[in-house]
């Protein structure tokens, strides 16, 4: 457990320090584009104040928490190039993490940087919640809360951070799907962890599902008076420019969590030819448009509330797929709502019926249901 952070130092030699319960073996890597440090430790509670993470010296900021099963990892911004040295030292009754960081020119940190790419590797998450490929022939749903362990996303003002949020009304909407016998569900991840955007996709086509539903709110501090829910279903085009920013945003959180940010896989490429892209964006903007009329008396929208751009969880041709942007965080009247155990009983029951809605001719042919799964 880690109960304790500190920095010190200046913009030519920084240390972070994190008090442990225990001794852990720690690793330390450079990653560029943006300059980053990754820790990578065994799983680590984190029990930390709120207000660590803060600018000083050579560390922009710096964020924590579970990256995959029995793993967890620290990664550092850095304001400048910067070497690393991670030093485990014993204390009374437990044991200091020492991160230290000495200003480097730019090739010296390249060249360290791409010594350490091949030992940067992500030993695969893998689902939280396994669904029998359409047994019985119920509709398999896929749930993505968005970000996980050590990518908190947006972080409202009051500490209230998206991937609790997000959890916390897909775990409900999961519950009620299940309760109500129609569905096979899918969590992408069933706790605070980490899972890589390309993982995302993979588990919902594993999964063979029938729809993917990704859950996101997002925050725009200079304008806390925007608010509403927005539906985002898949396109290489943004229908406008703020569609486009909160694609590319989102798109980074690999690189958030310590991974290269780069383009979607191949695999995940070429199935974006196939011919049944136009279809199943048909069937996305045909549930994009249920979900948005059954949410409105329960959520105000957005202006614009079905917009397009090209996030990398939406990539699967072959399966309805949105990204459900719940609220901002940085609205005082959207924060209240999202974090109202009443407002997300109502908001999933009206998720659950635009779910209905949308798979109506389908459950009608296959007939009654037992409840439970």
């Amino acid at each position: 457990m880690a109960t304790e952070a500190d920095v010190s130092g200046d913009s030519s030699r920084t240390g972070l320090t994190f008090t442990l319960s225990k001794p852990v073996e720690a690793r330390a890597f450079l990653m560029e584009q943006p300059d980053r440090v990754v820790v990578e430790l065994p799983e680590v509670a984190f029990r930390l104040p709120a207000d660590a993470g803060r600018r000083h010296g050579l560390v922009a900021s710096f964020r924590h928490g579970l990256f995959a099963p029995g793993r967890s990892r620290i990664v550092i911004d850095l304001a400048q190039p910067a070497l690393a040295r991670v030093a485990m030292q014993e204390a009374d009754g437990g044991a200091v993490l020492a991160i230290e960081l000495t200003r480097a020119d730019r090739d010296a940190f390249r060249k360290a940087a791409a010594a350490d790419r091949p030992a940067l590797t992500h030993a695969g998450a893998g689902p939280a919640r396994e669904a029998g490929a359409h047994e019985g022939l119920r509709p398999v749903v896929v749930l993505d809360p968005g970000h996980g362990g050590v990518d908190p996303g947006a972080i409202a003002t009051t500490g209230a951070r998206e991937k609790e949020v997000v959890f916390s009304f897909a775990d409900r909407l999961r519950a009620r799907l299940e309760a109500s016998g129609r569905y096979r569900v899918v969590m992408t991840r069933d706790h605070d962890v980490f899972i890589p955007l390309d993982e995302r996709v993979r588990l919902g086509r594993a999964a063979k599902a029938d729809l993917f539903i990704s859950i996101h709110a997002d925050s725009i501090a200079a304008a806390p008076r925007i608010r509403g829910l927005t539906v985002y279903t898949g396109s290489k085009q943004a229908s406008d420019a703020e569609s486009q920013r909160l694609a590319e945003r989102e798109n980074t959180a690999d690189a958030a969590a310590g991974l290269d940010g780069g383009e979607a896989s191949e695999a995940v490429a070429d199935i974006l030819q196939d011919l049944t892209l136009r279809e199943t964006r048909g069937f996305s903007h045909r549930f994009a448009r249920k979900l948005a009329g059954e949410v409105s008396p329960v959520m105000p929208l957005s202006k614009k509330p079905h917009r397009q751009a090209g996030f990398r969880v939406l990539r699967t041709a072959d399966v309805p797929s949105v990204l459900v942007e719940l609220g901002y965080l940085s609205s005082r009247k959207d924060l209240d709502l999202l974090t109202s155990t009443e407002w997300r009983d109502r908001a999933t029951g009206a998720m659950a019926s635009a779910i209905d809605r949308f798979f109506a001719p389908r459950l009608a042919s296959q007939g009654p249901v037992l409840n439970g799964p």
